[in-house]
């Protein structure tokens, strides 16, 4: 063959649905078929979906994925185009992360993922054992070598591998989540491998929300003279075509196209829709409920909601307190009628009267306190929760990670519910994110165009309003250097010294080091949220619940 047409499948998998992964794919070569493709290629672990991390220990689980594989290469005697599908199987040494090639019926070859990744968020050698090194696959007369995601990311050499045993051209199935900036480290890993080998590449990323995870999509390929040959989007499924043909020195991607991809706070916007999207929707939740509060980080939750559900499937109520604010009540009114969303107000004054009432003898002789507060949140997650239970709506909790990071948030209260879709936005993150949303609409989003946060609600002093005039900085460092401390101390694990070097307090450091680890255990019963930065609480970083250690 002196040319070729790869149809690349940017899809939605679920995972644990696999008759449902099969018939997407099968929609998916019949469209690569009414292209001219010759060959449609799907991702890392499509059948399965990504990560199914205990599922490929269930027998049941890997046999069912088998059975579809094999099903699959059935359609392939149509004589329409081949199939590279990534499936989980059982060897005869153990459990592999593997693709198959189908065509003319039958499996004409596997290949399985050689360099296992175990860490961060991956941990493949608990529940896999690698392949041995691979060579290519013939495919009607063209030698493609097909690397499994880390095989292209780990030092142990199997692109060059397969291109010292005659690979022409590498297609590599990818299931890579998202992080802030990912999409250049991508090209960057793609790129030394082109170097190195001297070969065409294409990435090809798995697209979608599995629990905190995103998978971006933002799909591309290399030439081999280092030149971007097409750029898929990210945040969205897209079958495309890559036309190849054979010159005097290999194989050449023709150029396609070049999709703009967001940066900045438009793509962290972007991973939180997807990622509240899938988690919502493929988990069966008809609505959601969130306690819309006047605060910025609600309000940019409820954005989030409508954007990825649609005004109709969200319903904001306020719960006000005798502490709560004329300007937080018309700020929420405000927001939840900008976003066209249901807006109730349930008053805890009288569960919360009733409450102290019913401590009032224990408590007597006592000083007011942190435990009155946390009662104010603690009866508006009961009341939230109630709602969820009534009606079928999931809560979203709608606290943020520097909050989080610091333990200012109340177990069983405003910690309540069954997703977050800022939990791994910093504070100033979330003003950038939010002010960046109400500028513009993205594409794909289901909620109004702009404007949707009232500006009074991004320019106030942040205030939980437990207490009389109280605010977040009564306790806590600006949030500009509470931010930085945090992320000094979470994504790049710098001691203290380092930290204060950077002109903070060195007490404060201290501080904020402390109540970090000692919210430890609330974080362990968190909600999952969106992974955005680099390091998220739960995979990426998990140290232990009882620890005395500190930086001093």
């Amino acid at each position: 063959m002196d040319s070729i047409t790869i149809a690349l499948a940017q899809l939605n998998p679920t995972v644990g649905d696999i008759a449902g992964n099969l018939e997407k794919l099968r929609a998916a070569r019949q469209t690569a078929a009414d292209k001219g493709a010759d060959l449609i290629m799907s991702t890392e672990l499509f059948i399965s979906g990504y990560q199914p991390e205990d599922l490929v220990m269930k027998p049941a689980f890997l046999a069912a994925c088998e059975k579809v594989v094999e099903a699959l290469a059935k359609d392939t005697a149509d004589g329409g185009p081949g199939v590279i599908v990534g499936f989980p199987r059982q060897g005869e040494a153990g459990r592999h992360n593997s693709v198959a090639v189908l065509d003319a019926g039958q499996i004409i070859a596997i290949r399985d993922k050689v360099d296992l990744p175990n860490y961060g968020e991956f941990d493949e050698k608990r529940v896999f054992v690698p392949g041995e090194m691979p060579g290519p696959v013939n495919f009607r007369g063209v030698r493609i070598g097909i690397p499994i995601c880390e095989d292209i990311w780990g030092e142990l050499g199997v692109c060059e591998t397969l291109a010292e045993s005659g690979a022409e051209l590498l297609l590599s199935p990818n299931g890579s989540p998202y992080y802030r900036g990912k999409v250049d480290v991508r090209h960057q890993v793609a790129l030394k491998q082109v170097i190195e080998t001297g070969l065409p590449l294409v990435y090809l990323n798995t697209l979608g929300g599995q629990d905190e995870l995103v998978y971006d999509g933002g799909s591309f390929g290399f030439n081999a003279d280092r030149s971007l040959a097409f750029q898929m989007p990210q945040f969205a499924e897209e079958i495309a075509l890559s036309k190849w043909r054979r010159g005097a020195d290999g194989w050449i991607i023709e150029t396609g196209e070049m999709a703009a991809l967001p940066i900045g706070e438009a793509s962290d916007y972007h991973a939180c829709v997807l990622g509240f999207a899938d988690y919502v929707n493929k988990n069966g939740f008809k609505s959601v409920v969130l306690g819309l509060s006047g605060g910025i980080d609600s309000a940019l939750c409820a954005a989030i909601a409508v954007d990825a559900l649609g005004a109709e499937r969200v319903h904001c109520v306020m719960l006000p307190y005798r502490y709560t604010s004329e300007d937080s009540l018309k700020d929420a009114a405000d927001c939840a009628k900008a976003l066209g969303c249901r807006y109730d107000i349930v008053p805890i004054e009288e569960p919360v009267t009733g409450f102290m009432s019913a401590l009032a003898d224990m408590f007597e002789g006592t000083e007011e306190g942190i435990t009155e507060e946390n009662l104010q949140s603690r009866t508006r997650g009961t009341i939230l929760m109630a709602i969820s239970n009534k009606f079928g709506a999931m809560v979203v909790t709608t606290g943020n990670k520097s909050e989080m990071s610091v333990g200012y948030a109340t177990l069983y209260g405003d910690m309540n519910g069954g997703f977050n879709p800022i939990k791994d936005l910093y504070k100033m993150q979330v003003y950038g994110v939010s002010a960046w949303r109400n500028g513009a609409r993205p594409d794909g989003m289901l909620g109004p165009e702009r404007d949707v946060i009232p500006q009074n609600i991004i320019d106030k002093k942040p205030s939980a309003e437990l207490r009389p005039n109280q605010t977040d900085q009564d306790s806590l460092p600006p949030y500009p250097a509470l931010d930085d401390i945090l992320e000094c101390l979470v994504e790049r694990e710098m001691s203290v010294e380092a930290i204060v070097a950077r002109g903070h307090d060195v007490e404060t450091v201290h501080r904020i080091e402390h109540l970090l680890y000692i919210a430890e255990y609330k974080r362990r019963q968190s909600a999952p949220g969106v992974k955005i930065t680099k390091k998220n609480f739960g995979r990426d970083r998990r140290y232990p619940i009882t620890n005395r250690f500190r930086d001093r």
